[in-house]
């Protein structure tokens, strides 16, 4: 069983910047892709970036391409999401979720965004933009 903890939100001000990190423990975990996603009440939980098994292959979603960037540490089983230049809109509680791959290799097989290909999620991080 894949156990994740976020950690690493916190209030900052517009144009800000916030490290998240996802460590994560259990068996098998360089076959997991992770993902992070974010909810704000009221909404739908959404897809933020992805990265593969092995952090060669990463994705974003439009808003906020150019501005974050996820990374890997494997020998710490950690993922990382640097969040720079940040606006109002990005305020919401942060999960990062794993989902498994049979193959690491076909990462770009899968549709990262689709939330049901994700086996275990953490308790999530809140981010306060404020202006």
């Amino acid at each position: 069983q894949l156990q994740l903890m976020e950690s690493g939100g916190g209030s900052v001000k517009v144009g800000g910047a916030l490290r998240l990190s996802c460590e994560f423990s259990g068996p098998r975990t360089n076959y997991y892709a992770i993902g992070w996603f974010r909810q704000v009440p009221g909404k739908e939980r959404e897809g933020v970036s992805a990265i593969s098994p092995s952090g060669t292959d990463t994705d974003y979603v439009e808003s906020v391409r150019g501005r974050f960037t996820i990374s890997r540490d494997n020998a710490r089983d950690t993922v990382y999401l640097q969040m720079n230049n940040l606006t109002p809109d990005d305020t919401g509680t942060y999960f990062c979720g794993a989902f498994y791959m049979h193959n690491p290799r076909y990462y770009r097989n899968y549709d990262v965004w689709q939330q049901i290909h994700y086996d275990h999620w953490g308790q999530g991080t809140q981010v306060t933009v404020f202006s």
